[in-house]
């Protein structure tokens, strides 16, 4: 993969690990014929399902003209794991092929996660949820902030704290998102529901609909305001409030409730879903909790 400085601001370190596919060839690195049984998937691969009809393709190109760019590999205690080109080994697999051209290099573990999900947000074709994986393999599996994530990858920390926010969806819903059914804007909408178990239900009813996400949003706004007959009505908020509300929402990714009395005097109520959610809200405010 020939690395484009352009594309997306990612893995400003890569290059120091992942040279270009056009430079692959040197003395330094020979291309060797490896038989495909003896060689596993990236454990670390983000992408988790495979455009079947892109790939059929792709192996009726190699049936007839071979495999053109070679993977790249590092061994392991049995046979080769992946480093970079799981499609060009899915197809020659699919094309009946025993062997495929490979490099073999000496890649550490830290290395080849890094490797795997930044080449992947490179290609810019994961799923939203699958990119949500890949940026939580690199907080968790490094070690790093969302910060430090953000500066890696050339986007904003709350671009990186709402595609975060995905993985506290319900499995069901997941489903939907992972399978193209719904979309990033969807899902989003979906996790400003005030009842969260009410997620997979109006997931399910967006499909049957066929509902765009501003008629989600619609309908989303429509059950976080409906109250009990019998509930006493509130003051309406003031317009700085509702401001100032959507804008801690954007900033934290999290719902964000403020209410205040004549007196100027109240309270600001933070969602979090779990423990992970509430560390990722207290790093963005900047509080570290020994």
């Amino acid at each position: 993969m020939a690395t484009n400085k352009n594309s997306k601001g990612l893995g400003r370190g890569i290059d120091a690990i992942f040279s270009d596919y056009d430079a692959l060839s040197t003395d330094k690195e020979a291309v060797e014929e490896l038989p495909l049984d003896e060689i596993r998937p990236n454990p670390y691969q983000p992408r988790k399902t495979f455009d079947e009809e892109a790939l059929q393709e792709l192996a009726n190109s190699i049936k007839q003209s071979g495999v053109f760019q070679p993977i790249i590999l590092r061994k392991s205690i049995n046979g080769y794991e992946i480093i970079a080109g799981e499609r060009r080994f899915r197809a020659s697999k699919i094309a009946g092929k025993q062997t495929i051209p490979a490099i073999v290099r000496q890649i550490d573990e830290t290395q080849m996660m890094e490797i795997a999900v930044l080449e992947n947000l490179q290609r810019e074709d994961l799923t939203p949820l699958e990119e949500a994986e890949a940026y939580q393999t690199l907080i968790k599996k490094l070690a790093l902030t969302q910060e430090e994530v953000s500066e890696r990858i050339g986007k904003s920390r709350p671009y990186i704290a709402n595609y975060l926010r995905l993985l506290t969806l319900p499995e069901q819903t997941k489903k939907y998102l992972q399978a193209g059914q719904l979309s990033m804007g969807q899902a989003r909408t979906l996790l400003s529901l005030k009842h969260k178990e009410q997620i997979d239900q109006v997931a399910k009813k967006a499909l049957a609909d066929n509902l765009t996400v501003r008629q989600l949003e619609q309908l989303v706004l429509q059950l976080n305001t409906d109250k009990p007959k019998a509930a006493k009505q509130r003051q309406p908020k003031s317009p700085f409030i509702v401001a100032t509300e959507n804008a801690l929402v954007d900033q934290l990714g999290t719902k964000v409730k403020i209410d205040s009395n004549k007196k100027g005097a109240g309270k600001i109520e933070i969602n979090y879903a779990s423990t992970d959610d509430l560390n990722r809200i207290l790093e963005m405010m900047h509080l570290h909790l020994d």
